[in-house]
């Protein structure tokens, strides 16, 4: 009785902060569109906030039915959509999505030279002031405005190598803050 009760209100805390993750996100979105409906956003992408131990809480992203994990951050205030990419060094921006978060073009310095899937390419450096995805923040992150050859942004080590931990299930990827 006890343990149902238990799980019950696990579930119910669980769909609260997801639904309440939700409406954060989608208010920051309305808040950083264009005013003349131009703009891109991002699909919300449902992520589960669940107490995970005394040193705070976890995240959930669950997997895509392509077998990816797809998250919504909060970068510098902006909604921007990733790609969670363990094997990228870095956090990786698309061009537009640069430019959505204050990057222009004109004044980045593309002298990286990197590898993306559709091969070599350059690269800018910038430094992001914050990025989360549910309750995982973290400041200062080094991130590449990619010149071009990729079509999203992707979530890499630069962020998730400053969490306390992450790890992959069969269904989900969890951040620990």
């Amino acid at each position: 009785m006890y343990k149902s009760a238990i799980i019950v209100g696990s579930a119910v805390f669980c769909a609260v902060m997801t639904g309440m993750g939700i409406l954060s996100l989608h208010e920051q979105s309305q808040q950083t569109a264009p005013a003349n409906g131009t703009g891109s956003r991002a699909a919300v992408v449902q992520t589960a906030t669940s107490s995970a131990s005394s040193a705070g809480h976890s995240t959930a992203i669950p997997k895509a039915k392509d077998g990816h994990f797809w998250a919504n951050a909060s970068v510098n205030n902006t909604a921007v959509r990733f790609l969670v990419d363990t094997g990228a060094t870095q956090v990786v921006l698309t061009p537009s999505d640069a430019q959505r978060l204050g990057f222009l073009p004109k004044d980045l310095v593309y002298d990286k030279k990197v590898i993306t899937a559709n091969g070599p390419s350059y690269a800018a450096l910038v430094k992001l002031k914050s990025v989360g995805v549910g309750t995982s923040t973290v400041r200062d992150v080094d991130a590449l405005v990619v010149q071009d050859g990729l079509n999203i942004s992707l979530l890499g080590m630069s962020y998730l190598g400053r969490l306390s931990r992450f790890e992959a299930t069969p269904s989900s990827m969890i951040l620990h803050p």
